[in-house]
């Protein structure tokens, strides 16, 4: 003759040892069966299948259950709880799942093999959901995002802008120089060099000490006048080191003369 009442102590002993904080007895009150026999409530979240271990999702559920007087050669009264997060629908549908297969598990303890499926469920469920809606994020932020429209940049296009900036810029640059400066010939401009030889500096440097009152004499300097500098100090430049290597040459001439 079979003891079930053993069974069903030697059950719950065993899903306290596995379950520990998930597992707790409550009140036949809370438990919403239609029973005043001992009742017990097991905490079950989504488990992740490839670390076996409870997800972030937010859902909870609470597995209510009792042992009849006949347990496990008849089914447990079976109740399920939403702890957060899971629909009345999903209940319902939950509920008749477990209650299906508490029939094809009877005469075997079948209340962890229950919570397992129940798990099973949950993940099914609102992990996938969880999944579709991590998606529906990435594409809407992927619509979210601007993309910049225009003519993209390349060697041509810049060559062409650099163009055109820089006449726009010479066209600026005439605007602010007086009419004299543009209208007088080259050959009457002063480069910076002639200029300083003139003895001009000199001049202009003793009027500023004697008076501030007196206008100082403006010189125009363009482009060319640089230009033209730059080349008397070259041939400058030049004509000294040509001076330099012919004394250099003279003085070995003379030496080797004195030898011999």
């Amino acid at each position: 003759m079979t003891d079930y009442g053993q069974e069903q102590e030697m059950e719950i002993e065993a899903l306290e040892a596995i379950l520990m904080d998930e597992f707790e007895e409550i009140h036949s009150s809370e438990s919403g069966l239609n029973t005043s026999n001992r009742c017990f409530q097991i905490i079950i979240s989504p488990q992740d299948d490839d670390t076996d271990e409870s997800t972030d999702i937010p859902v909870q559920l609470g597995l209510v259950f009792s042992h009849t007087v006949k347990y496990p050669d008849e089914p447990p009264l079976l109740n399920v709880k939403s702890i957060r997060g899971i629909q009345a629908d999903y209940l319902k549908i939950l509920k008749e799942k477990l209650e299906q297969e508490s029939f094809e598990n009877l005469g075997m303890a079948m209340v962890y093999t229950l919570v397992t499926s129940a798990k099973e469920w949950l993940s099914e469920r609102y992990c996938q959901d969880a999944i579709n809606e991590d998606i529906e994020n990435e594409e809407a932020a992927k619509d979210d995002v601007i993309v910049p429209h225009g003519e993209p940049v390349t060697v041509e296009t810049f060559l062409a802008w650099r163009e055109i900036f820089e006449a726009e810029l010479a066209l600026e640059r005439a605007k602010l120089m007086p009419e004299s400066a543009l209208t007088a010939p080259k050959e009457k401009k002063l480069t910076g060099r002639l200029w300083y030889e003139s003895g001009k500096v000199k001049g202009a440097v003793a009027v500023n000490e004697g008076s501030d009152a007196e206008d100082e004499e403006e010189i125009d300097f363009g482009d060319d006048d640089f230009e033209d500098d730059e080349e008397d100090m070259l041939e400058h430049y030049l004509a000294e080191k040509s001076d330099s290597s012919r004394s250099e040459e003279s003085c070995v001439n003379e030496s080797i003369w004195c030898r011999n």
